[in-house]
């Protein structure tokens, strides 16, 4: 057992003081105490000065983590976009090595650690060698990104990623894109190796599948998938980009959520990725069938994908999640700042996620932290009994957060906080965030550093 002891917390029930909070076997929360003697501080293992539910992040391409900074600048193209962008990035992949990915993907979950995630869904479609052939272990990346999380000790859902076609018309995958290719029979053998990887990890380990997008898979392809992973996450990309929906309308008949809609039968087992290209009909009609809306505010502003509707996903009841999906920013109080500010810049308005009785902060953070268990296919998202101790501790003595309580901590974090405020963080009870820092920080940052050295800045 670890006992963790809370000044204030945000339980499943909500916030609350001398919070005493016991964690048991498997990484478990046993009890959760409000209220406790003010004498249990003293025989806890832990005392914190506010305890969070630690959310997912709920969507990740580990290796585009080493392309931060290299594709700011405009090319021969007079308007610079996602698809330029798109270019840059299957020219670098083409140079990675396994070793790199495991290097790459563990510092990237060590960052997720020390911004306040206590999981990584990692959308993992870098699969063969360069050129396309696979590796004598179809597996081989899927090791290698299982091997970054036994050593970074982040809670790991694998989603191996089916890609078969450069478009919707089916043509041949170009440079870059032959390292994800996989037709569904050579897929299924990948998949199961990748479980068979995943083996040797924590309890608390998930994998599901994600066919990549509509462009990408062939529509009777992706319906089959489900069984694969009968009771893991399915996720996919979705109406990202306006091109996108275009293709699809011209090949399929029906935009992208639209065709989902009519053809997939989505449920809670569902999370779509960004989802920037909705009409008002689609945004609501997702929304109501329980899917996840899988948000990556930071990338979705680098890349100029749109933005999310997330007034009317929320009036329609709508679950989120949040991810860092390019990694060009790893950052949780950001990704939720983005999300919140782009409704407002949108609409001309303030407040815009708030809800009569949550404040801004409190609304996402929470709404982030239960939708990101349901993507990740995780019991956890709360401060509850029988939940994954997946637990994030803010620094109480930051000179922001002095006097402040309840939902006012979680408005300040997210607006005027940043990751300095972080100081613990528990990934189903094993800590691996003290005072703000990784424990294998050193070691792991210095072979990301020689990642680096030996990839240069040129794409």
């Amino acid at each position: 057992m670890t006992r963790l002891w809370a000044a204030q917390a945000l339980t499943d029930a909500g916030w609350a003081r001398d919070v005493l909070v016991t964690i048991g076997a498997g990484g478990r929360i046993a009890a959760v105490e409000p209220g406790a003697p003010a004498a249990a501080d003293q025989a806890a293992d832990h005392v914190v000065d506010i305890l969070l539910p630690a959310p997912v992040n709920a969507h990740s391409h580990a290796f585009q983590r080493a392309m931060a900074g290299l594709t700011e600048r405009r090319g021969p193209d007079p308007r610079d976009s996602f698809w330029t962008w798109r270019a840059l990035m299957y020219r670098f992949l083409d140079r990675l090595t396994p070793d790199h990915v495991e290097a790459i993907a563990a510092f990237v979950q060590m960052e997720m650690l020390e911004a306040g995630y206590a999981t990584s869904v990692e959308f993992h479609y870098l699969h063969h060698q360069p050129g396309g052939a696979p590796y004598a272990n179809l597996a081989e990346m899927a090791e290698r990104i299982a091997a970054a999380a036994a050593r970074s000790g982040i809670g790991l859902t694998l989603l191996p990623v089916l890609y078969q076609f450069g478009g919707c018309d089916r043509r041949a995958l170009g440079p870059g894109q032959v390292r994800f290719g996989n037709d569904p029979e050579r897929f299924a053998r990948l998949h199961a190796a990748s479980a068979d990887v995943l083996k040797p990890l924590p309890s608390d380990t998930r994998i599901g599948v994600a066919p990549h997008s509509l462009r990408a898979a062939a529509p009777e392809a992706i319906a089959g998938l489900r069984a694969l992973a009968p009771e893991g996450p399915v996720h996919m990309h979705l109406a990202e980009q306006t091109a996108e929906v275009e293709e699809v309308r011209t090949a399929l008949g029906r935009r992208p959520v639209e065709w989902v809609l009519d053809r997939l039968d989505p449920d809670d087992r569902f999370t779509f990725i960004h989802c920037t290209q909705m009409e008002p009909h689609e945004t609501e009609g997702l929304a109501r069938s329980g899917a996840v809306a899988g948000l990556c505010p930071i990338t979705e502003s680098s890349l100029g994908d749109g933005i999310f509707d997330g007034v009317r996903w929320f009036e329609s009841g709508g679950r989120i999640a949040i991810g860092s999906d390019s990694n060009i920013r790893i950052a949780l109080s950001e990704e939720l700042r983005t999300l919140e500010y782009s409704q407002r810049l949108r609409d001309r308005s303030r407040a815009a996620l708030a809800s009569p009785d949550q404040s801004t902060g409190r609304r996402i953070l929470e709404a982030a932290a239960i939708g990101g268990a349901v993507a990740a296919g995780r019991p956890t998202g709360a401060i509850g009994v029988g939940k994954l101790a997946d637990l994030l501790a803010l620094d109480g003595g930051h000179v922001d957060l002095e006097g402040r309580t309840g939902d006012t901590i979680l408005d300040v974090f997210v607006f005027a906080g940043d990751d300095r405020m972080v100081r613990e963080v528990w990934s189903a009870g094993r800590h691996l965030v003290r005072a703000g820092r990784h424990i294998a920080r050193d070691a792991i940052a210095a072979d990301y550093r020689k990642v680096l050295k030996e990839l240069g800045d040129a794409i």
